[in-house]
């Protein structure tokens, strides 16, 4: 038998692959433009075979359920979000823990005005009878792993004296297990029940503004929902001892003039509402 004989299946078993990764593709692309329609419980697995022009068996040969559709789309769409908080709060500096936190702020507020109906599948209304499986838990914790690792840094300078003397009580301190296994010893229950506090307002504003709770109670003027969302940002970090300029103790940041500090912070905040409202936009035309 020739080399090129010996390397047929294996390139037939490539093109197979690459075949199944593009109609699974295009299976997953057909069922975000259902979900925008029809909306998660709407999801037809007959549905998107008759648009794809493929008959219902050619379409459970790559997705075996409709509740298998629905983890592919939650997990893509967790992994997107986590991807956006992730990359955009490695792009400030690691010592400036006002930045980081507004960019992880604007991030999840950019990425959900972007991707609302991907939003509303994971932050919306359950889907009857559908039960999330374990696949799901890690990709969902992106964006509370970037917020608690910033909290991990707050806890490592001096914190607020309201913070380093409270304490929670022991049926809290074992609701938090969880999240304490994500952060160090060195993050105080308090700061950790504060920021996980400070983690569900993020998402709570977030989906009043998406699902239409803020009209007639903030403006809708340009800006204003900006406004509102960066000085909800700015409270939030304020609630956990993240103030504006502050840099981790002993980095070249922290011996900067306040004024400079102060006035680069409210620059790296505006950069990331400006971001946020370009990608809103973009999504919508």
């Amino acid at each position: 038998m020739s080399q090129t004989e010996r390397d047929r299946p294996s390139v037939l078993r490539a093109a197979r692959e690459r075949t199944r990764a593009e109609i699974t593709r295009e299976i997953l692309a057909a069922a975000r433009r259902h979900l925008a329609t029809d909306g998660a419980s709407g999801l037809s697995l007959r549905a998107i075979a008759r648009e794809l022009g493929v008959s219902s068996s050619a379409v459970y040969g790559y997705v075996a359920s409709r509740d298998e559709l629905l983890t592919r789309l939650i997990v893509a769409a967790y992994d997107a979000l986590g991807s956006a908080a992730e990359i955009q709060e490695a792009a400030v500096d690691r010592e400036d823990l006002a930045g980081r936190w507004a960019a992880a702020c604007g991030a999840v507020r950019g990425w959900a005005l972007a991707n609302p109906n991907e939003y509303a599948l994971i932050y919306g209304t359950p889907v009857p009878g559908y039960v999330a499986p374990v696949a799901t838990i890690a990709p969902a914790a992106r964006v509370s792993s970037v917020l608690l690792g910033i909290l991990g840094d707050v806890a490592a300078g001096s914190l607020a004296p309201a913070t380093a003397e409270d304490d929670v009580p022991p049926d809290d301190r074992e609701a938090l297990a969880p999240a304490r296994s994500i952060v160090g010893p060195e993050v105080p229950d308090a700061l950790l029940h504060q920021g996980l506090m400070a983690w569900a307002a993020l998402f709570g504003t977030v989906s009043f503004e998406l699902f239409g709770q803020l009209h007639g109670i903030v403006g809708e003027q340009p800006g204003d929902r900006e406004a509102y969302f960066a000085e909800s940002v700015r409270r939030w970090a304020a609630q956990l001892g993240i103030t504006p300029g502050r840099h981790r103790p002993g980095s070249p940041q922290a011996r900067t003039p306040a004024g400079a500090r102060l006035a680069q912070t409210a620059a790296t905040a505006g950069a990331i509402n400006s971001n946020a409202s370009q990608i809103a936009e973009e999504a919508s035309t």
